[in-house]
């Protein structure tokens, strides 16, 4: 799995908002399964199609043995295109963000929604990898920063024909692959290796799983 940008608004404790460290991992009850809620004080909860993701981790450097006991942060957008922590209106939410240990598999799975597609971006999600639970607090400690990919057409599907998603037909049809300011230096093994594969439907929700590799 290829390194990539953590972006602009991580929540992971590295940047600020309105002078204010913003750190997630800081969180009581950001370790959890669904994602789809705020936790603490905040009490909102994310609306769209819902996303089942099941993420895999593999030590790339001893024939992708399963990596117990490490922990996946991850984080995307809204439907709307907007960041949890950061982006104006919901500032003070945190869903869409959270944290898992991966089992004896070295997986962990999130429930979630289908992420909208914002102008500039191919729809994505973001992850961060911690060596254990103690030290998943802040960026600091991350030994890997990458992010996923999902596939254009199902995209296009979800855009299309879910209520809620129609700023991002516009948005998907003005940005590819190799427009994109992330993902446009992959080869096309990386993107695939990136890329969520992804089943389901429209009514009932999608079901992703994805390999993510790393050496340890």
């Amino acid at each position: 799995m290829p390194t990539e940008t953590q972006g602009p608004y991580p929540g992971d404790g590295s940047n600020t908002v309105s002078g204010s460290v913003v750190n997630a991992l800081a969180l009581s009850g950001i370790n959890r399964s669904d994602i789809r809620t705020s936790v603490g004080s905040a009490s909102g909860t994310a609306p769209g199609l819902p996303l089942k993701l099941t993420i895999t981790l593999v030590n790339s450097a001893s024939g992708c043995a399963a990596l117990s006991g490490y922990v996946i942060y991850l984080w995307h957008c809204t439907r709307d295109g907007l960041y949890s922590l950061y982006s104006s209106g919901v500032t003070g939410e945190n869903y869409l963000r959270g944290i898992q240990v991966t089992d004896t598999n070295g997986q962990v799975t999130f429930t979630t929604i289908f992420p909208g597609c914002y102008s500039g971006r191919m729809p994505h999600m973001h992850v961060e990898v911690y060596p254990s639970l103690a030290s998943a607090t802040s960026y600091a400690n991350k030994i890997k920063t990458s992010q996923f990919a999902l596939d254009r057409s199902v995209c296009s599907t979800v855009y299309s024909n879910v209520s809620g998603y129609s700023a991002s037909v516009s948005n998907l049809a003005a940005i590819s692959f190799s427009s994109d300011n992330v993902f446009s230096d992959n080869t096309s093994a990386e993107l695939a290796a990136q890329t969520i594969a992804l089943t389901g439907d429209t009514t009932n929700g999608y079901t992703g799983t994805v390999t993510f590799g790393i050496t340890v």
